[in-house]
């Protein structure tokens, strides 16, 4: 067994292992799960000089503290996220999108993200870490993943089979941007819903809800009448789709969301604005706006090209 390890001394109030998540597997009821934030998730890892696709530590509201046992190595925090690192004789106020050596007996103390909710802590080497389809991500509603599909919990060691001899330092000015309206495609049930609810759905603003989590993000707000029927057929669901149950209040399917569903879908939420979008912390306000498929496509490939070129500068 390897002699580099984290011991968690506090877990955090929902921290996980998550990658790239698992594609192609919808079909046999499975999430695709990964990094909520996958922009955030790719800069960490580059941070410390790993292949882009290696597992990290997300965490929500509160991270994990952690203490380190072995080898130097060097960590970095992505996100909007307030966090120190204790030393033998001194304290370090962190900052963002800049990697650390971590030496033996430091401490890592993520205390909160930032008017945000993930954050992501990535370490230079690989985890020792089981994969199930293959993927290490964590999905708790169903216990999927590495770590018996659990969240990570108070005295457990996490093990480093792997570490990097690059420890070179690297930082980026890299700024999370701020939401205005998240904008949405029309739905295949769009049609479903009177004049009145389709104009509260683009005009008015709503509320994340507190009950929001890696499934799914709950809204409260303008009523979104249905006039056709509450219930269809269940249908496969994709991340982004915002179903809009029996109530009124849509609801946004997040990365571990199940994989059918029977409520109507008034539109689904352009990938170009889902990093943005499950960074809206409850009791928020969020407003949608409507595009066009073709430029959703096109602002999505810009977006693409923009995460790569961040990294390609670090």
């Amino acid at each position: 067994m390897s002699n580099n390890y984290f011991e968690i001394i506090r877990a955090g109030i929902n921290t996980t292992f998550q990658d790239m998540g698992r594609n192609n597997l919808y079909h046999i009821g499975i999430p695709f799960s990964g990094a909520m934030d996958n922009r955030n998730y790719l800069l960490a890892n580059r941070l410390v000089g790993n292949k882009l696709d290696l597992p990290v530590i997300e965490f929500a509201y509160q991270g994990p503290l952690l203490k380190y046992s072995g080898d130097n190595i060097t960590i970095a925090v992505a996100g909007d996220v307030i966090f120190k690192i204790r030393k033998k004789d001194n304290e370090i106020e962190g900052n963002c999108y800049e990697n650390y050596l971590i030496e033996n007996g430091d401490e890592i103390d993520i205390l909160s993200t930032n008017k945000s909710v993930y954050g992501y802590l990535a370490v230079s080497g690989e985890f020792d870490l089981k994969f199930q389809w293959g993927s290490c991500s964590i999905n708790t509603k169903a216990n999927i993943g590495s770590n018996e599909g659990k969240k990570l919990e108070n005295n457990q060691k996490l093990i480093i089979s792997k570490i990097s001899t690059n420890q070179q330092k690297n930082k980026t000015n890299y700024l999370n941007s701020k939401v205005e309206n998240i904008r949405v495609i029309k739905g295949t049930n769009f049609d479903y819903f009177s004049e009145e609810g389709k104009k509260n759905f683009f005009e008015k603003e709503f509320t994340v809800s507190k009950l929001s989590d890696r499934m799914g993000m709950r809204l409260n707000g303008p009523e979104i009448e249905n006039i056709v029927n509450t219930n269809i057929k269940s249908e496969g669901l994709l991340k982004g789709v915002i179903q809009v149950p029996a109530d009124g209040n849509p609801i946004i399917m997040l990365s571990d969301h199940g994989t059918i569903g029977g409520y109507p879908k008034i539109g689904v939420v352009a990938s170009v604005d889902y990093d943005r979008l499950v960074q809206i912390s409850p009791g928020s306000k969020i407003k949608f706006k409507e595009i066009e498929l073709s430029d959703a496509e096109t602002l999505f490939k810009l977006y693409e090209m923009e995460t790569q070129n961040l990294i390609s500068q670090i």
